[in-house]
């Protein structure tokens, strides 16, 4: 369908922001095209995400087609031969998007800007996938920062605009426009827990709303993994069903804040954070922050991969690692404790890459997001922006303990110790129910060679 020559026409591209309400790109096309056309375009790309992205990513692209009637085009193919063509085919003046600020984002919109200007369009980037857009804050020297308290201090004085609505929008799309069809539909049984819900905007707006009274105690219980002490938003957040400055502006709006609203906040800013790292040094997606660490040895052979199996399985004989992992791949989502947790056992238990374990992270986890999860394995592996200490080792006994007491999550997820009471389904070794695996490192003494290594980099570093 060509523009009528009278009507002006633009596009509004999709990607990772599936709302409609505050997406300041979308009112910028309303407001420069009395018709907007949507559009999404099913990358090659994606087929090398993992199931739960993808069904996540699948599952709220229906839910945004509903929301406007069905008008949603998709189109298949690389976005720099597809959305300058499909431009061209509906006479848009302009393609709408959000600015991306991954590596492979930002690479991508350049070449498409490169070819829609060839045409004389315009590819218009206008708001981010954050409160803050990565890149606004820095030091007084003009230096990105490279810890988390001060940037969140700045982050915070920086501040973000107010929530706009939905904007009157004049959708022109399907049927009119030839639409390809959805990306591939995901078998049901494939499908994880996590990827059935909040994909859309109802949905992830109900469960803030009836999960924001408890988050007055959010500092008291986001560690406890048994509970349901977090707003499991994550994957809505990661695909833009909900934006991170709606949450924000109800959590700095409320009469009663807490301690609790204040460190959910922090929380938000820890993504933030992460984000403008890897905006200002992309290779960190897979390199070490602090390169002084690529001297640490560590374990890649034959050996290491039946350690990193048993991980994956959550077959590693400690129940509270092992009631992480299954956790993952029953529902494509972990508690942040036992995130932190299991990249702790990997790195300085079992001595992998810790590339190994995010990238299983990123194939499993609906929630995977470059950033995040990169710079948090990072920060577990003392690699990265605010490193933890490297000798500070979670013990997984004693954080299984401190964190599941009476060991309710780790018999929710290792059906094996269902009979075990309380603290008891933490003992591994022999006092294990019949059939359950023996360790298969011994702490103790794996904290003591991670120690003996790190100890090698520094010397070498003096």
């Amino acid at each position: 369908q060509q523009d009528d020559g009278v009507t002006p026409t633009v596009v509004m591209w999709f990607r990772r922001d599936l709302r409609l309400a505050d997406l300041p790109a979308l009112h910028a096309a309303a407001a420069d095209g009395r018709r907007v056309v949507p559009l999404f375009v099913v990358d090659p790309a994606f087929a090398s995400a993992g199931v739960g992205r993808r069904a996540f990513m699948r599952a709220a692209l229906m839910a945004l087609d509903a929301s406007m009637e069905r008008a949603l085009v998709y189109r298949h193919g690389r976005p720099e031969d597809v959305v300058p063509a499909f431009a061209a085919e509906v006479g848009a003046s302009a393609v709408y998007v959000t600015q991306e600020h991954t590596p492979y984002g930002r690479r991508r919109d350049a070449l498409v800007g490169s070819r829609l200007s060839v045409d004389g369009r315009r590819l218009v980037g206008v708001g981010s996938h954050y409160a803050v857009n990565p890149g606004s804050v820095s030091k007084a020297d003009g230096t990105p920062y490279g810890v988390f308290t001060p940037f969140c201090k700045q982050w915070r004085a920086h501040g973000w605009s107010a929530p706009a609505g939905i904007p009157e929008v004049d959708w022109y799309g399907a049927p009119a426009i030839h639409c390809e069809g959805p990306p591939p539909e995901i078998a049901d049984e494939l499908i994880p827990a996590a990827a059935r819900e909040f994909h859309d905007e109802s949905s992830a707006w109900a469960r803030w709303e009836s999960w924001l009274p408890e988050a007055a105690r959010y500092h008291e219980t986001r560690d406890l993994m048994a509970l349901d002490g977090t707003s499991r938003l994550s994957a809505a957040l990661r695909w833009g069903v909900v934006h991170p400055r709606q949450l924000l502006a109800d959590l700095d709006e409320r009469p009663d804040r807490t301690r609790g609203h204040e460190v959910l906040g922090n929380e938000l800013g820890w993504r933030e954070f992460y984000a403008d790292v890897l905006f200002h040094k992309p290779h960190t997606a897979w390199s070490n922050l602090n390169p002084r660490m690529d001297a640490m040895p560590v374990d890649t052979d034959e050996d290491a991969r039946r350690r990193f199996a048993a991980w994956t399985a959550g077959m590693t004989g400690y129940p509270v690692i092992d009631a992480a992992m299954r956790q993952l791949r029953a529902t494509g989502w972990m508690h942040n404790r036992a995130r932190m947790l299991v990249a702790s056992f990997l790195v300085k238990d079992l001595h992998l890459p810790w590339q190994w374990g995010a990238r299983h992270f990123m194939q499993h986890l609906c929630d995977g997001d470059l950033a995040s999860n990169s710079h948090g394995w990072q920060w577990t592996a003392g690699t990265g922006t605010d490193a933890a200490p490297f000798f500070r080792v979670f013990n997984p006994i004693t954080q299984g303990l401190r964190f599941d007491a009476d060991g309710e999550y780790v018999r929710r997820w290792v059906p094996e110790l269902a009979g075990r009471s309380g603290g008891s389904a933490h003992q591994p070794g022999g006092s294990l129910l019949d059939g359950y695996p023996d360790p298969i490192v011994d702490h103790a003494r794996e904290r003591e060679e991670s120690l003996a290594r790190y100890k090698m980099v520094t010397s070498a570093r003096g």
